[in-house]
């Protein structure tokens, strides 16, 4: 009998029955549930999700490695759909992206990616945003490859040069850090396809990420457009998670001013999707017969 594959295992296994692999964010243990549900190879666990979703704060770097590992438990322990984690710029030197790598893959998480962006990051579609030196981006690629305790476990560099730098200084970072160990790149804020060629025509074919997220420099293309122009992933951060924040609001304010929910209770979850997400008719039924057992002694 073959041995179970690791989460890095089963993330290249998805990254290699899909061309391309979509992988969507997941906020929570439940939307990780339903996004399985529906059949999603991959999710994502956005460090500036976790910032917003689970402590009310701006994406600006003031979570630490504990705060997004708490949220990679919870939904690693939900499901075991591979999730690729943001690790933003490793939480420190050398030594704390080290132990960044290990945490996550005790944590069940299959993959990360980490950026060169300074320690006081910002959000990578936003103006203004500083990048560390070539070198410095290839020490923290090469501090996370050495830290693997599974060769699967598979590590993505982030580059946010092309905003700042351009094209050719951006793919030459990408470079580097291929050559330094990474599995992937994730270009980020890319604004054409043809960008998006040049960066594969400049990793010779290797695993290149899009980043398609709402309302930032990127266009919404289509998977295939990406797959076209030789991107083997395509990210979609916060899409259910912007859409969940909106429904909420609309029932806030409805609640607010009608005094009850009848205009907005047709757009809602009913109680018998939720339950059936949750399996929960599985653990009633545990229930039941263990009540039934005892009432029998």
């Amino acid at each position: 009998m073959a041995d179970k594959l690791t989460a890095g295992g089963r993330f290249r296994k998805a990254l290699a029955e899909n061309k391309p692999l979509q992988i969507v964010g997941t906020i929570n243990a439940y939307h990780a549930m339903m996004a399985t549900r529906v059949g999603h190879q991959a999710i994502y666990l956005s460090g500036g999700g976790v910032a917003n979703a689970s402590y009310g704060l701006p994406d600006l770097g003031m979570t630490s490695l504990n705060d997004v590992l708490e949220d990679v438990r919870r939904i690693t322990n939900a499901v075991e759909t591979p999730l690729l984690v943001d690790i933003d710029t490793g939480w420190g030197g050398a030594f704390n992206i080290a132990r960044t790598v290990r945490e996550m893959i005790k944590g069940g998480a299959a993959a990360v990616h980490i950026e060169d962006q300074v320690a006081q990051k910002r959000c990578g579609h936003r103006p203004n945003k500083e990048i560390v030196s070539l070198d410095e981006m290839v020490d923290r690629v090469k501090a996370a490859v050495d830290a693997r305790t599974d060769d699967d476990f598979f590590i993505i560099a982030r580059t946010d040069a092309f905003q700042q730098d351009g094209l050719n200084a951006a793919v030459e970072r990408a470079q580097a850090c291929l050559e330094a160990g990474a599995d992937g790149i994730f270009a980020e804020a890319v604004h054409t396809l043809e960008d998006y060629r040049a960066f594969t025509d400049g990793i010779k074919g290797a695993h290149l990420l899009a980043n398609i997220t709402e309302f930032g420099a990127t266009p919404l293309f289509n998977k295939q457009e990406l797959a076209d122009n030789g991107a083997s992933m395509v990210l979609y951060p916060l899409s259910a998670f912007r859409a969940a924040n909106k429904a909420a609001l609309n029932v806030f304010e409805h609640l607010l001013h009608d005094g009850d929910q009848r205009a907005v209770v047709d757009s809602m979850q009913t109680r018998m999707e939720l339950y059936d997400f949750l399996n929960y008719h599985d653990f009633e039924q545990k229930l039941d017969a263990l009540f039934a057992e005892g009432k029998n002694k």
